[in-house]
């Protein structure tokens, strides 16, 4: 009998008939009392229906827009279709608190899943009984559509009231940048303190503007403008020059073409504020905005480099970076191989004067595809050489900054490099590993992660990366006691089995590695 048929089976015994789990969630941090005041009602209901609450399922500080990030409505989930919950009964303060998915099918979908399984979501504060009965429903689907619907509303005015801040000179959000500082104001515009990467304004109040940094810094940014448009240098080798004299950026890593070309491209270091350049509203992909949709205040802050000079560079990028015709494309890719004898992504992107190997990917599906039309086959595939190389940098990079989080938090890590095996408080063993993204010949994703069980970690943590191996996709927290075999397949979806895991980032990880203290936890 499969779990399914257990777990209504148990329920039929009466063994669970009367025990309940409840979940609750809140949007943002701020809401510091939300999830209480949903327990103690959802505990009354519980009181009258004569519901023994068995678990607390919380989701605290999450958005109800989707299920990413939400990882305790996950593992309720999970519970249920693995067959082991111990309950009959998910109560649920309301709808909203369920979620406001943008399609209320998916809201649905999720309610479905634990009725097929035997288990009833009963949202407690909603005047209706979610019976089944033909109201019930057609006033739920109603209640799905308004919370949808308000989420929506709720996000146009939040926009709105972010373009007025930014018409008003005020900083939206994000680091402040290489020769840049954030300044914390008072409603009165009066200067308070210089916001430290990471820290954020306390009073809702308060508002935050750009400064000049340090002297140094500030001279560096215009060293960096004046080599690109008077002596002619491209920004790998304003990069070069850079690392060659030891100077790092604002992140403290050694500088690159695109960390160069940030600095030269964007209109802060003239003063302007500019926003709504991308937008990811509702959760939805993140693309780019055209210009015309930018909002825009000129002069805001104080400018670290005048106009002239910032629009003479963006004169030079503009002409350089038009877009070119597919036989120009080629033509070039031609003359490189000339020149170089061989062709790889890393060789294309080094070339100032031509196109990133991404838009050769873009463009012509793949750079083996273009590699093909003007007649090179790679003696050996350089792309798995460059990809190798990311990929272990990358590693790198993961160790490095997870080990220094998790000493901020105040715990203790780690990193034995002859067993890759990370310690965190000389209890937890973590091992990490990168599943690099191949695709199948029908066309689907798939990533690999090979074990090795000498090491026995207590907890994996796979890092699946995008399509083209370039990004961080997203991250599976494995447990050892979920870990079966030693080499297995991730597809593009696999089932809350595993999903349950997945997560967008790593702060769910820290937070276990942080210590309370006894006295917080009674």
């Amino acid at each position: 009998m499969n779990n399914i048929s257990n777990v209504i089976q148990k329920k039929d015994n009466g063994n669970y008939t009367n025990k309940a789990v409840m979940y609750v969630r809140m949007s943002t941090d701020h809401q510091k009392y939300s999830t209480e005041n949903q327990a103690d009602r959802i505990r009354e209901y519980a009181k009258d229906k004569k519901l023994e609450i068995v678990e607390t399922y919380a989701d605290e500080g999450k958005s109800g827009l989707s299920l990413n990030g939400r990882d305790a409505l996950k593992r309720l989930i999970h519970n249920v279709q693995d067959g082991h919950a111990k309950f009959s009964v998910i109560l649920v303060l309301d709808i909203t608190r369920w979620g406001r998915f943008q399609d209320s099918d998916e809201s649905a979908y999720y309610e479905y899943i634990c009725r097929n399984a035997g288990v009833n979501v009963h949202y407690v504060d909603e005047q209706f009984e979610n019976d089944g009965s033909p109201s019930s429903d057609i006033i739920k689907s109603v209640k799905r559509a308004m919370a949808g619907e308000y989420s929506r509303e709720l996000s146009k005015k939040v926009f709105a009231g972010q373009c007025r801040l930014i018409e008003l000179g005020y900083r939206q959000g994000g680091p402040a940048g290489y020769g840049l500082r954030r300044l914390l104001i008072d409603e009165s515009g009066n200067p308070k303190i210089e916001l430290k990467r990471g820290e954020h304004k306390s009073f809702q109040t308060d508002r935050v503007i750009l400064v000049p940094g340090p002297k140094d810094e500030v001279e560096v940014v215009q060293w960096m403008y004046k080599q690109f448009v008077e002596h002619g240098l491209y920004e790998s080798e304003i990069a070069s020059e850079l690392n060659r004299k030891g100077i790092l950026t604002d992140l403290g890593r050694a500088w690159t073409r695109t960390t160069v070309h940030q600095v030269l491209t964007n209109e802060k270091y003239i003063g302007n504020n500019v926003f709504n350049r991308t937008s990811n509203k509702l959760k939805k992909r993140h693309v780019k905005n055209s210009e015309d949709m930018w909002i825009r205040l000129e002069r805001a802050f104080e400018a670290i480099v005048s106009s002239s000079i910032f629009y003479a560079v963006k004169a030079i990028t503009q002409k350089r970076n038009r877009r070119f015709s597919n036989d120009e494309l080629l033509d070039k890719l031609r003359d490189l191989r000339k020149r170089h004898g061989w062709l790889s992504g890393v060789v294309i992107d080094e070339q100032c004067d031509m196109p990133s190997s991404g838009v050769y990917q873009y463009r012509f599906g793949s750079l083996l595809r273009a590699y093909k039309l003007v007649g090179y086959t790679p003696s050996r595939d350089y792309r798995y050489i460059e990809i190798n190389r990311h990929l272990r940098q990358l590693y790198s990079e993961t160790i490095h900054q997870t080990i220094q989080k998790i000493r901020d938090l105040g715990a203790s890590a780690q990193f034995d490099e002859s067993s890759g095996i990370l310690c965190v408080n000389n209890e937890l063993r973590v091992s990490i590993v990168i599943c690099r993204c191949f695709q199948t010949n029908a066309g689907s994703y798939r990533w690999k992660i090979r074990l090795d069980n000498g090491l026995e970690p207590d907890i994996t943590i796979a890092i699946r990366m995008d399509a083209i191996n370039k990004t961080v996709l997203d991250y599976y927290l494995l447990p050892s006691s979920h870990i079966e075999t030693l080499n297995f397949r991730f597809s593009e979806t696999n089932g809350l089995g595993l999903d349950a895991f997945r997560f967008d980032t790593l702060d769910t990880f820290f937070d276990l590695t942080q210590r309370i203290s006894i006295s917080e936890v009674a």
